[in-house]
């Protein structure tokens, strides 16, 4: 098996995973939305699945509620996951942590998640420009910047986050950055257009609408840059193997036990204790 090497977190302590059975930095571990297999996804549930199975990082979503406290949810409107009509930001924070998420319990604070596992930390999509000013004054106000990491489809979104910030934040490329990344990195400038666009990591699907994303070349560029590539989502336990071996440097996966055991296998469990 290939010994993983990783590139050097710097200034962002969030993606420098120490916290498993053996010396130096691991592959990270994300539980996608937490672990729902039966429904519930982005529900404190979810989450206490996902730790309880040994994951230190989960990839949530945050949104905004009509009186801007910051709430875990993916979709913008209700109906998929709590099974009525409307938007989240139409409701309170009142209202919406009183529905049913697949009879899990209802749409969670971000700040309720941050103060249950202190040590846990988030990979948060933030999902709406209406959630960018109170994320990061919650991040401010709680002191959580090496728990985070900044994550957005949007790159305008998300450098808009990342200037509200204040301390150093992780964060990892939207579309637009990942595409330039994809083009790039083949002539060595993956680091150029990192250091450009605010970046530590690239959270990239294997293949995308037929392209293949990840390969090894693109993988070795990207460390050669200082970038992580984390994979998303992977749930099949060969193509997890498969990825590591090829040496991406951590996986999203809504198989969060299937994931646990392949990182196990590994000597790479459990990541972290955030209890």
């Amino acid at each position: 098996m290939r010994r993983f090497v990783r590139p050097d977190a710097g200034r962002f302590p969030y993606l420098d995973n120490r916290s498993g059975l053996r010396p130096g930095s691991l592959p990270l571990a994300l539980s996608h939305r937490g672990f729902a297999p039966d429904g519930g996804e982005n529900t404190m549930a979810a989450f206490e699945r996902a730790v309880g199975l040994g994951f230190g990082y989960l990839e949530i979503d945050v949104r905004a509620s009509s009186d801007g406290v910051v709430m875990v949810f993916h979709d913008g409107d209700l109906n998929r996951v709590a099974g009525v009509g409307g938007p989240i930001a139409a409701r309170t924070a009142l209202d919406l942590g009183a529905l049913s998420i697949g009879g899990h319990g209802g749409i969670p604070t971000l700040e309720a998640v941050l103060v249950r596992w202190p040590r846990l930390r988030l990979n948060i999509d933030v999902k709406s420009d209406d959630c960018v000013r109170p994320f990061a004054e919650l991040v401010n106000r709680l002191g959580v910047h090496d728990r985070v990491l900044v994550a957005s489809f949007s790159d305008r979104r998300r450098l808009a986050v990342l200037r509200l910030l204040g301390r150093p934040t992780a964060s990892s490329a939207g579309m637009a950055v990942n595409t330039l990344v994809k083009l790039l990195a083949p002539l060595g400038l993956a680091g150029a257009v990192a250091r450009i666009a605010r970046v530590q990591a690239l959270q990239v699907p294997e293949t995308y609408r037929g392209v293949r994303v990840v390969t090894g070349r693109f993988l070795r560029a990207c460390r050669a840059g200082g970038l992580q590539v984390h994979v998303w989502t992977v749930n099949e336990r060969t193509e997890m193997d498969r990825l590591l071996d090829l040496g991406a440097d951590g996986l999203v996966s809504d198989a969060a036990d299937v994931l646990a055991a392949c990182m196990a296998a590994r000597s790479a469990w459990p990541q972290g204790r955030p209890a």
